[in-house]
């Protein structure tokens, strides 16, 4: 994906998150983050969207407080508006920011700071709308109602794997180590997660290749699918190692 199309799909869905939040109600439970109500969401992803403004916009004292944008959020009355026009808010400045913006990235193997922002909130942003639907729904939902294309659906593991997860934060370790293959059915990217005692490393490859048959462990569904599953905001993915996947959802979990 490219700049565009992320801010594309960014604004997609900060339209799906108002919508479905609102359909759900503020105090409706978010089955996909336990503990959560729609109205702690939507305060979580206006802040999001506001703190990221404020890194892209050189704000520092809004780079520093994340924590009282989301105190904001919850004292609203009204917090699916505060979203939307936050949403509007975090486009606009990705759309204004120059080439050569000089801002806080923080994944591995991060592209250019005003990239990094675009494609970080679009995938944020992107998962959250998931969030709002199960609430909408009652329940985990399925890669089919949510609606997320293949290629959105790439772009967003690839930076699980190779941007989030390989932080020493995520306790995902193995003291025998083990490789994983993710192979989605729709799309011409796989990766190999290799798990050990260090934090994990992911590489990408081109499905076909003899390494993706050399692993301990592989999973398997359409990118739509194993996007929602890897992100654990889905169920539908195939691991032929249930003991991995248990592993997985308890260590590999970004709120």
């Amino acid at each position: 994906m490219n700049r565009e199309s992320h801010l594309v799909a960014l604004t997609a869905a900060t339209d799906r998150l108002v919508r479905d939040a609102a359909s759900a109600g503020l105090d409706a439970p978010v089955p996909t983050c336990p503990g959560w109500t729609v109205r702690d969401l939507l305060a979580h992803q206006g802040a999001v969207h506001r703190w990221a403004t404020a890194n892209i916009v050189g704000d520092g004292e809004g780079a520093r407080d994340i924590e009282a944008f989301e105190r904001e959020g919850l004292a609203l009355a009204d917090p699916v508006r505060w979203v939307a026009e936050g949403g509007a808010a975090l486009v606009a400045a990705l759309e204004a920011a120059p080439a050569d913006l000089d801002a806080l990235v923080f994944l591995k193997d991060a592209p250019a700071a005003r990239e990094f922002w675009t494609r970080r909130q679009c995938h944020e942003t992107t998962i959250h709308a998931v969030d709002a639907l199960s609430a909408k729904l009652s329940r985990m939902p399925s890669a089919h109602l949510a609606d997320i294309g293949a290629t959105v659906a790439a772009d967003g593991i690839d930076e699980l794997l190779t941007g989030f997860l390989p932080r020493g934060k995520y306790q995902l370790r193995s003291e025998t180590p083990m490789r994983i293959a993710v192979r989605p059915s729709d799309v011409d990217l796989a990766w190999i997660v290799e798990v050990s005692a260090e934090p994990l490393v992911s590489t990408r490859h081109t499905p076909g290749v003899a390494e993706l048959d050399d692993v301990d462990v592989t999973f398997n569904g359409s990118a739509a699918e194993l996007y929602l599953g890897l992100w654990n905001r889905g169920e539908e993915f195939v691991a032929d190692d249930a003991g991995m996947l248990a592993r997985w959802r308890e260590f590999a979990r970004v709120i």
